[in-house]
């Protein structure tokens, strides 16, 4: 090629139409002296080159320049404008001039100026120059029209574009010539050129004269305007733009993509969201496949499927352009076997995308298997297909399967690798819903684990409770709640909130409840169980900051902290001693149907240390209602946290058939769908024992009251009808009050208490705890505890301010009615 372009240009005349001559160009440097003059210079202004160069350009001009211009010119990378100048003759000369202000290889800065000759005026030639250059340009495809919007010409490009030639479209309109919406659209576009005078710009999407494949075209309407400006017709200037239009196509797909897929960490919806966004624009129809080996959310992903055979896998989404979704021979959530070298498991197999037309040998031998999907294909007319492997963090999770059969074009490597990226974005946002699924089902069994399966059984309360986990993206919280029997008939509500979400919540929350029970069963009050518990989660704050790695990038920082709010409830005294750390105050509805929050003070948040905690006792009528509940209940994205309160207070007074009942219809109207925090209610209405049922006496300080002291015991407890306890209660006595007259300080009582067991309780003025202890052979004591404990169901002491009690309890078959 470089050959015959040599041989051509050595073929050519010498006096060719772009000699150098025919342009004055002059160099100057930047103290105006000529560097530079050529002929075309000299025929310009008589002057020779061996004349001019070295001198000043200044000495050329018919009249100076003002400074202030020349100031202005100096920083301009480029000038032109008309100059007055002096012929060597002495003539003035008005010529035009285009001044380049240059750096050339020589590194110093310099004026380049050139003017054409005067002379060189348009030759008929021009003319037929003129209409090849329309006729043949290659670069656009043009066509011109008269007001008539009939054509009155077309070059070759368009010719080529409408598959006509010109002698077919001379004297047709444009929606004739191209029949359809596109041609009554340029014809609309142009009346509005003939009408406005102004051009108007257009695309369109259509298939050009011989091809199959549609393109995508830019229309420009330019008026076309005679000497007095007066619109005489219309230019059409097409350029076919299909590479640049399916290219923004693609990246307006991948950015909406962006947004519209991963809304959720829903993987089933995630996944409905990838074959949502890929049609129409991609595919006719989609299917995404999930394997089936994820649906135990519990289990480590697999890294791929298995080694041969049907692989399973599980319809997560698909989509089609046509209602119904006629294509789909397998249901949303439902498995199908595919056949081992089918296109999809080929995909899964080697983690690679791939393309097809529905007569390879790999799609055949896939329907040869499947009727049903055989059938399907040969109805709709599919005829192409592609499959693009779900992998995120290196895992397998799936395969998506496109289809096409009404987009006319078979897929093509463009739409492969748009595919690819649109899967690749969906498979990191499926992978990270699979793995948010899975640590919440762990954080919630774990949770779910930790808390009460079952109320325990006591006489105090009723009880009736919710646990709700969040179910938007925060994760499972550390809420808790619990219900703990204690000595003498009473019982302990507790409920808790640990800061923050996940297993992390949960299993803090899990080491607090049992600290919590561990701390009720010595009886502690409840402000000092709360000191307690406000040293343990400190210290569990503590161990978390000393158990981050040196070596390691410091992690998020994970404070641990919780509210809680501990009470105790006495059915014999119908008081209620309750103390809170940071936690809403509970509301209690009274018999008549009153309701009011407790007064009691806050409390500063558990982990916080050195702060004290103030417990408060309230009196609880016979069937009062005692609410606890955590902040998940009562506050939102959409309602005021005083907003909730208020409301729950009205809830509360409603009536119900259980408080089962009342629970749910708390929830029902409090809560969304899906709640940001975990929820957690406990509600209580209180028993009292009848005063026939509690037995107290007063005994003095002296041994020979403890005779005295049986007799009392026994003549109650056979008022009772426990007749079968009478042994074992008179021995309790017995040491129990022998003990307290031995060691004790006055004032000594003693109180039976007939509950679902019977219990006996001795206090005593004195601090100091009895413990077990195994007596040697020959020792006279020791051994009275010890047949305490083995007698009896449960013993245990309990400190209170005016000294210590030593309570036990027996259980006994409930007596017949007609027995009495």
């Amino acid at each position: 090629m470089d050959q015959g372009i040599a041989a051509d240009r050595a073929a050519r005349p010498v006096a060719e139409p772009v000699e150098e001559a025919l342009t004055a160009r002059v160099t100057l440097d930047e103290n105006a002296s000529v560097t530079g003059w050529n002929a075309g210079a000299e025929r310009l202004l008589g002057y020779s080159a061996a004349q001019i160069v070295g001198r000043s350009a200044a000495g050329l001009l018919a009249e100076p320049v003002p400074v202030e211009d020349l100031r202005c010119i100096e920083e301009l990378p480029r000038w032109h404008g008309t100059v007055s100048v002096r012929h060597r003759d002495g003539r003035r000369l008005e010529i035009r001039v285009l001044a380049h202000h240059r750096t050339p290889e020589t590194g110093t800065r310099e004026w380049f100026l050139v003017s054409a000759l005067p002379g060189k005026q348009p030759q008929p030639a021009d003319e037929d120059l003129v209409r090849r250059s329309f006729a043949q340009s290659p670069s656009c495809a043009q066509a011109l029209y008269d007001t008539g919007l009939r054509a009155r010409w077309v070059n070759e490009a368009m010719e080529r574009a409408l598959g006509l030639t010109q002698d077919y479209l001379l004297g047709l309109r444009t929606g004739e010539g191209v029949d359809g919406p596109v041609g009554e659209l340029a014809e609309q576009g142009m009346l509005r050129v003939l009408e406005t005078g102004e051009p108007e710009y257009q695309e369109h999407f259509m298939r050009a004269g011989g091809e199959t494949r549609e393109h995508a075209w830019s229309v420009v309407l330019s008026p076309l305007r005679d000497r007095t400006g007066h619109v005489q017709g219309v230019c059409l200037t097409t350029h076919d733009i299909t590479e640049q239009y399916w290219a923004r196509k693609r990246l307006q797909l991948i950015a909406e993509a962006g947004q519209r897929i991963g809304t959720t960490l829903d993987v089933m919806r995630t996944a409905q969201e990838l074959a949502d966004v890929t049609i129409p624009e991609l595919a006719d129809f989609v299917s995404v496949e999930l394997l089936t080996s994820l649906d135990d959310l519990h289990e480590p992903v697999p890294e791929g499927g298995s080694a041969a055979g049907p692989l399973l896998l599980r319809r997560a989404a698909h989509q089609s352009v046509t209602p119904g979704i006629p294509e789909a021979v397998v249901g949303l959530g439902d498995v199908d076997g595919y056949p081992e070298h089918s296109a999809p498991v080929e995909s899964l197999r080697s983690g690679r995308a791939s393309r097809h037309e529905m007569t390879d040998a790999a799609i055949a031998d896939w329907g040869a298997g499947d009727p049903a999907r055989t059938s399907r294909v040969r109805e709709l007319g599919i005829h192409s297909v592609m499959t693009v492997p779900l992998s995120a963090r290196g895992t397998t999770l799936g395969v998506a399967v496109f289809y096409r059969y009404r987009h006319p074009e078979i897929f093509q490597e463009d739409d492969l690798v748009l595919a690819e990226e649109l899967v690749a974005r969906a498979a990191v946002c499926i992978d990270n819903a699979l793995r948010y699924t899975r640590e919440r089902g762990t954080a919630v069994m774990l949770q779910r684990s930790l808390l009460p399966r079952r109320l325990p059984e006591q006489a105090a309360v009723e009880v009736a409770s919710r646990y709700l986990p969040a179910g938007g993206h925060a994760g499972v919280g550390g809420d808790w709640f619990d219900v703990i029997p204690l000595s003498g008939a009473r019982v302990a509500l507790i409920v808790g909130d640990v800061v923050g979400h996940g297993i992390h919540a949960s299993a803090t929350m899990g080491r607090l409840r049992t600290a919590v029970r561990t701390l009720a069963d010595i009886d502690l009050p409840p402000d000092e169980l709360l000191t307690h518990l406000d040293d343990l989660v400190a210290r569990l704050s503590t161990e978390q900051e000393s158990e981050q790695p040196a070596d390691r990038y410091p992690e998020p920082a994970s404070e641990v902290g919780a509210t809680c709010l501990y009470a105790v409830y006495d059915p014999i005294s119908r008081r209620c001693s309750l103390a809170r750390a940071g936690h809403p105050r509970p509301v209690v509805v009274g018999p008549e149907g009153t309701v009011e929050l407790v007064d009691l003070p806050a409390g500063p948040l558990l982990g916080l240390g050195g702060l004290p905690f103030e417990a408060a006792e309230i009196d609880l009528p016979e069937g009062s209602l005692l609410a606890l509940y955590t902040d998940g209940l009562i506050e939102g994205r959409d309602r005021d946290i005083d907003d909730g309160l208020h409301r729950l207070c009205q809830l509360l007074t409603r009536p119900a058939p259980s408080l089962d009942a009342l629970c749910d219809t708390v929830l029902a109207d409090l809560l969304p769908a899906r709640p940001a925090d975990d929820v957690a209610l406990l509600l209580a209405r209180t028993r009292a024992l009848d005063a026939s049922q509690v037995a107290t006496w007063e005994i003095p300080a002296d041994p020979s009251a403890v005779a005295q002291t049986r007799k009392d015991a026994l003549a109650q407890v056979e008022a009772w009808g426990l007749e079968d306890t009478a042994f074992v209660t008179e021995l309790v006595v017995s040491e129990l009050v022998t003990n307290a007259i031995r060691y004790g300080e006055p004032p000594i009582q003693l109180r039976l208490i007939h509950d679902s067991t019977l219990i006996c309780e001795v206090s005593d003025g004195s601090n100091t705890a009895p413990h077990l202890r195994r007596a040697r052979t020959y020792d006279e004591g020791g051994r009275g505890l010890l047949l305490v404990a083995q007698l009896t169901q449960r013993w245990g002491t309990r400190q209170s301010a005016r000294g210590k009690t030593i309570w036990t309890e027996q259980t006994f078959e409930p007596v017949p009615p007609d027995l009495f």
